[in-house]
């Protein structure tokens, strides 16, 4: 045996491929199925309804993890799947019976625990295969079994079984698709069920998104609208304050934009998903057309294509629009910073003035200040001169003023001069 080190999920990964296993069924059969919305969060609501109805017929219910199970509680067979948002339910027993939609499975389970069941049923559906051994019945005899609606079908499996159904919810609130067995064997004939299974509730997961949709695009479309007024009136605004106005406006239909947005992302992308889901069921059937009858995939896609089509519609002008509303909101603010970089470069103009005014009434005041005590100090020096000529000193007043005129002068000046510099820390020369 060789041995090596393993990924810790590549056995998990590897068993993922065997993952939800479709029963083995044979002609003739009968199937209910339920999808129930319990919400990402009700996995383990679901299990404990499971397990009510386990323990009722005596089986073990399934484990605290699980999101598969399958077994037999008494006349019937019962499988049950959790996935991201809902449970589905498929009930199976087979034999005899004289009249396919009479009597279905549903019907052997406690009334009472299908009242109580965890969540909301979003697609119901009968299906039951007969043999193909059984008389052929006319296109209105098959009608009949579906109270008379129009109904659609074809070959699938390579024209080695029959399909009918009419996709409408019926007096029961169950969905009816009849099989006919043209030689299928065990698990083919379980494919088909369960592909017929997952197209109806694929496709009722995908059209969740519709109604939305619907509500959505009438806010789309009028903040498409004022996006564009918006938009038009950018050249004729005079004054920031009219541009301060609009921004702030664009950024509060940015804020209604993205509402919408979280509002409808998850279920635009789950849609998209459940709607390649049932495209790739459909193709698996591999239908054949029966004559005067519109195949089961076109008359599905009749109407959910341009459901599909309307999603991503919204789904795409949702975009677009929150695209827009930032383009728009980067210009206008574009604008106002180019306007307020304007405003503060005539600022600086301004208060540069007023420096070199501050400057040069700065330097007239220290020239006069210069002057003034200048002035003082000179009549000072008159005076110790006069004194010290009348104490009998030989001493000019006169001249030794105008000696010490420039001497004062330069002496104020320094002083002023490295005062300044002492209070400014700038150079005496600036």
């Amino acid at each position: 045996m060789i041995r090596f080190k393993e990924h810790p999920l590549r056995r998990p990964l590897a068993d993922e491929v065997h993952a939800r296993p479709h029963l083995l069924m044979r002609a003739p059969v009968r199937v209910s199925h339920l999808a129930v919305m319990s919400g990402e969060r009700g996995a383990e609501a679901d299990r404990a309804h499971l397990g009510l109805l386990c323990r009722t017929f005596g089986v073990a219910p399934p484990a605290s993890d699980a999101a598969y199970f399958s077994a037999k509680l008494g006349s019937f067979v019962v499988k049950w799947e959790r996935h991201t948002e809902f449970a589905s339910y498929l009930f199976a027993a087979d034999g005899s019976f004289e009249q396919p939609f009479k009597e279905p499975v549903i019907g052997r389970l406690p009334p009472d625990w299908l009242q109580a069941i965890a969540g909301d049923v979003l697609a119901a559906i009968h299906v039951t295969a007969e043999p193909g051994q059984l008389p052929e019945r006319s296109v209105e005899e098959t009608a009949a079994l579906f109270d008379n609606n129009t109904i659609v079908g074809s070959g699938v499996v390579d024209g080695r079984a029959k399909a009918w159904t009419d996709w409408k919810i019926h007096a029961d609130g169950f969905g009816r698709v009849l099989i006919r067995d043209q030689g299928l064997n065990q698990r083919q004939l379980g494919r088909l069920v369960q592909r017929l299974v997952e197209i109806d509730t694929y496709r009722m997961m995908a059209m969740l998104a519709f109604p939305l949709a619907r509500e959505a695009r009438p806010k789309v479309a009028a903040a498409e609208r004022e996006l564009g007024g918006i938009v038009a009136r950018l050249p004729a605004l005079a004054g920031i304050e009219d541009e301060s106005a609009v921004l702030t406006r664009l950024s509060e239909l940015a804020a209604e934009a993205e509402a919408i947005a979280i509002a409808t992302n998850y279920r635009f992308s789950a849609a998209r998903a459940y709607y390649a889901l049932v495209r790739q069921r459909v193709e698996d059937l591999r239908e054949q057309r029966l004559e005067w009858m519109q195949p089961l995939g076109q008359f599905l896609y009749r109407r959910l294509v341009p459901a599909m089509e309307t999603c991503e519609n919204v789904a795409a002008r949702q975009e677009s629009l929150s695209v827009r509303i930032s383009r728009a909101s980067n210009l206008l603010r574009t604008r106002v910073d180019v306007a307020l970089e304007s405003q503060n470069r005539d600022l600086l103009i301004s208060m540069n003035r007023r420096a070199k005014l501050q400057l040069r009434l700065q330097q007239t005041v220290e020239g006069l200040s210069v002057v003034a005590i200048s002035y003082y100090l000179v009549g000072l020096v008159t005076y110790a001169a006069k004194s010290a000529e009348a104490a009998g000193v030989a001493v000019n007043p006169e001249i030794t003023a105008g000696l010490a005129i420039p001497v004062v002068v330069l002496l104020v000046w320094l002083g002023v001069r490295r005062l300044r510099r002492a209070i400014t820390g700038q150079d005496g020369g600036t």
